[in-house]
């Protein structure tokens, strides 16, 4: 099995190395699957830092990035986005509201 650097600011999600059994669950059960930029990551911590006043980290805040970059998609629908993981150093905090 290969591994690969795991370049994110994104890291609960860098598993770096791909395992069978759960991709196989993964290309069975979901309907789609989006990919965002550290970019979109930094901005949906920061939408929900303001708007909710909870701190997500990078992973936590994946599904609220993917989620503003689709907005269109969602208008007028009930969304539900999880997050969770609120492991951000002062460090990274700091560089995300920069």
């Amino acid at each position: 099995m290969e591994s690969a650097p795991a370049r994110t600011r994104a890291e609960g999600l860098a598993t770096r190395t791909g395992f069978e059994l759960p991709q196989q669950i993964l290309l069975e059960l979901l309907d789609d699957f989006v990919l965002v930029s550290d970019d979109e990551i930094d901005e949906a911590i920061r939408l929900c830092l303001e708007h909710t006043r909870n701190l997500a980290e990078g992973a936590g805040a994946a599904a609220l990035a993917a989620a503003a970059r689709y907005r269109e998609r969602f208008k007028g629908k009930k969304v539900a986005v999880v997050l969770s993981g609120g492991n951000l150093s002062p460090d990274q905090l700091r560089a995300v509201l920069a």
